[in-house]
């Protein structure tokens, strides 16, 4: 295939082959359909990071008409509780019903009606969680934030996308803080 200038402006002249139809017939189908995503995991900290990554998986459910899972991970605390005076337990699960409410309020506030939606808070470590709830759920894709971590906060903080990456049943998408995006944000919404 040869593809050439044209004499007229904005326009080109393309020279086909017999070998061509072949090529040309094994692209791009336009009639195929759309994406086969059915289940989104959306984990959220309720840091502007994992807002950005909710409005992608938003984005993605309106073109595949696709179910979210908007998921929080409570971490166990990892402390003898014989040493302290603290219900560790107690205090988990009122961080799990104060992360329920603040999910149902983030998705009547920033996700579309339209859309089909659940919310989810665990308790645990949150690699294990959100792999957990993507199997469970049976997700087709997880997209999660990632706050690009480098150097020492990387070695001590660890990367949960990185491992949930590792880990996961699907495929996962991930969404820098800064970065060129092509999804809009909502305008004053959270």
């Amino acid at each position: 295939m040869k593809v050439k200038p044209s004499s007229r402006p904005g326009s080109v002249t393309v020279e086909m082959n017999r070998f061509d139809d072949q090529l040309l017939q094994s692209g791009a189908n336009p009639q195929s359909p759309p994406l086969s995503i059915r289940k989104i995991v959306v984990p959220i900290d309720f840091s502007p990071c994992s807002y950005k990554s909710l409005d992608y998986a938003i984005a993605f459910a309106k073109l595949s008409n696709a179910e979210i899972l908007l998921l929080n991970v409570v971490p166990l605390a990892y402390v003898d509780t014989d040493l302290v005076a603290f219900d560790y337990q107690a205090l988990e699960r009122q961080s799990a019903e104060l992360g329920q409410i603040r999910l149902e309020k983030l998705s009547s506030e920033r996700v579309d009606p339209s859309l089909r939606t659940q919310v989810k808070v665990r308790i645990g470590r949150p690699v294990d969680e959100i792999v957990a709830a993507a199997k469970e759920f049976e997700a087709d894709l997880i997209i999660m934030s990632t706050h690009g971590y480098t150097g020492l906060k990387h070695a001590f903080l660890g990367s949960t996308t990185e491992n949930v990456v590792r880990y996961a049943p699907c495929p996962v998408l991930t969404v820098r803080e800064r970065e060129h995006d092509f999804v809009p944000s909502p305008e004053g919404k959270i």
